[in-house]
């Protein structure tokens, strides 16, 4: 069981409290959570989240790959889990990035919306 993060914030849980995520909704919390940050911001886990911010300086025609690529890496530790795909999309000044799963036998995707 973890903490629901949504736009980069705890959501209330209407009680006073945080909400929670459980099994599928957790894991996906946690890939949107590893996906988001950038990694070596936490001095002391290094590895601990992607590199998906560096899009941003590279061609429209390299943003897919480079996505696999770095999806691939922040995920790396989590187990039974496998990246089967990254799609990248902008709108206005956005970048938005899919990533596809699979889990437990089960495709699941998150989307990350990247910052400016």
């Amino acid at each position: 069981m973890g903490l629901l993060l949504k736009g980069r914030d705890y959501v209330a849980d209407g009680n006073g409290g945080v909400s929670v995520v459980q099994d599928g909704d957790e894991l996906l919390a946690e890939v949107l959570f590893r996906l988001t940050a950038r990694r070596e911001s936490f001095p002391f886990l290094p590895q601990l989240g992607s590199r998906m911010y560096l899009l941003r300086r590279a061609r429209p025609s390299e943003w897919e790959s480079m996505a696999l690529q770095f999806a691939v890496e922040a995920l790396e530790e989590l187990d039974d889990v496998v990246v089967t795909g990254a799609e990248v999309r902008r709108e206005d000044d956005a970048l938005w990035v899919n990533v596809g799963l699979l889990w437990q036998g089960a495709r699941l995707s998150v989307t990350a919306q990247l910052e400016g």
